[in-house]
């Protein structure tokens, strides 16, 4: 259980340790010859089960996702083809970025599709973690991007109480994060309003955007987000938390005044894009909760609390 403090609007989280080096680089040549990066994670019985992001060195396509196994949540075996590739003109220059939930016995993931101008949110599902059914964007329109909507972090239950009883929800966006309702995880309906903004001051003066799925918790609904701010002229890519009220997911009870994740070591500073953290996928492994990021939009890292 993610141990949280929540003192006056503020998240108060134990300090993150990070591995110094990559878990996992390009490869010398294939789909993930050029970066790999932004993984989701989920846990099968004993075995830890990665779909990332990666790239090749061959063509312009910005996005494969590959699928990796592990027992320790550290060493990685790598299948050798993708298993989820562009097929449809929403998708045709990538699918990136993807976020995985189970509920039941099917595999719900969400994903980027890029057509080379806009950025859908899309969703996939499986049986297997191998064979993935695409269902398509999330949203036929979205006037409030221009229909970029990017990224969404599924909560795997339904909620117990308050307006959105009986239905799943979604936190999701690029820029500003918005919520979504579902009956079904397949079909939904999204608020106008969004229920988290960059802050001027902080260390998410740019943009926040979902970051693993969202967990259900004593203190309320946990989202950790990735950010982006200017830094003494730079732009950085951090994490922080946000926490929602456990009946009223729109409303904000706590947030991070600090990030809990930012670039440090060589690897995260210098890559594809620099100076870039980018948390997608947590799970609890042999008493640890481990947080697999993006590096520089190059490798894979992992972060963890006891």
């Amino acid at each position: 259980m993610l141990r949280l403090e929540i003192r006056k609007g503020k998240v108060l989280a134990p300090p993150l340790k990070k591995l110094s080096f990559p878990i996992l680089s390009p490869s010398k040549e294939g789909f993930d010859s050029k970066n790999i990066y932004n993984a989701a994670l989920i846990k099968e019985r004993n075995t830890v089960v990665m779909l990332y992001r990666a790239e090749s060195q061959d063509d312009d396509i910005t996005g494969r996702i590959g699928l990796a196994l592990s027992k320790d949540g550290v060493e990685f075996l790598r299948h050798p083809e993708p298993i989820i590739e562009p097929e449809h003109d929403y998708e045709k220059k990538g699918v990136e970025d993807p976020r995985i939930v189970k509920v039941g016995d099917t595999y719900y993931l969400t994903y980027t599709g890029y057509d080379g101008k806009v950025a859908k949110l899309c969703l996939a599902t499986s049986k297997n973690l191998v064979s993935w059914k695409k269902h398509g964007p999330v949203f036929d329109e979205f006037p409030q991007t221009n229909n970029w909507t990017k990224s969404g972090a599924i909560l795997p239950m339904k909620m117990p109480n308050g307006e959105f009883k009986r239905e799943y929800i979604m936190y999701f966006g690029d820029s500003n994060i918005w919520l979504a309702h579902s009956k079904d995880l397949i079909h939904w309906e999204y608020m106008e309003e969004p229920v988290l903004r960059p802050r001027k001051e902080y260390f998410d003066n740019i943009l926040v955007e979902p970051g693993p799925p969202a967990i259900m918790t004593d203190y309320g609904i946990v989202l950790i987000y990735n950010s982006a701010g200017m830094h003494g002229g730079v732009k950085k890519y951090k994490a922080g938390i946000a926490v929602f009220d456990r009946e009223d997911p729109t409303k904000l009870v706590a947030r991070s005044e600090k990030p809990i994740l930012e670039p440090t070591y060589e690897w995260e500073i210098n890559g594809w894009v620099d100076n870039v953290v980018f948390i997608e996928g947590l799970v609890e492994h042999e008493g640890r909760i481990y947080l697999y990021y993006g590096g520089a939009d190059r490798y894979i890292g992992l972060a963890y609390w006891e």
